[in-house]
């Protein structure tokens, strides 16, 4: 699966529709890889652009930003993409979410 991360620095990571560049990560179930940073179509101080942000990760299963607006939510929901709300570095959310989609995976008994 391909995840996105919204971050503009590469570092930490940023509201949805804020982001200037997203993360892309490819995801095997066990493994994960980076891809590419991807620059945003968006306009920098330009308020309410999440359907660009939408059309810059359209191709992604997931994406994990600190927070989304309520019309970001709904077109990412529209569009089929999971949204994950985490707070934190890049590397930490992606790790908290890997860590979590494998513990989730695994049988109960």
């Amino acid at each position: 699966m391909k995840i996105a991360v919204a971050s503009s620095n590469g570092e930490d990571v940023d509201h949805f529709g804020k982001a200037q560049a997203f993360m892309i990560y490819e995801f095997d179930e066990e493994n994960v890889h980076f891809i590419e940073k991807r620059e945003s179509t968006k306009i920098k101080g330009e308020k309410h652009q999440w359907q660009k942000s939408l059309d810059d990760i359209g191709d992604c299963e997931v994406v994990i930003c600190a927070q989304a607006g309520l019309k970001g939510k709904f077109g990412l929901k529209n569009a089929g993409i999971k949204l994950v709300e985490d707070e934190g570095s890049v590397d930490e959310v992606l790790d908290r979410f890997i860590n979590h989609y494998k513990f989730m995976k695994k049988p109960l008994f």
